[in-house]
């Protein structure tokens, strides 16, 4: 959500985040960008960070059995 749907493709000296959300990814870690977020920004859903709605939101909420952050 918010500035994090740019995520995909940042490299920092220190934090690789496109290395490690390909990681995440190929582990089997399911990340949402919020179409929202991203329509804003004129981008697109991709592999790693599909499109998602408020009700995929949702469904994670109710999947959950602990916490979930957003």
């Amino acid at each position: 959500m918010g500035e994090a749907v740019e995520c995909q493709g940042l490299v920092h000296d220190k934090y690789n985040v496109d290395e490690q959300l390909k990681a995440f990814d190929a582990i089997g870690g399911e990340i949402l960008a919020c179409g929202t977020c991203l329509q804003s920004r004129k981008m697109d859903g991709n592999d790693v960070c599909p499109i998602s709605t408020m009700v995929d939101c949702l469904n994670v909420v109710v999947w959950a059995d602990k916490m979930v952050t957003f």
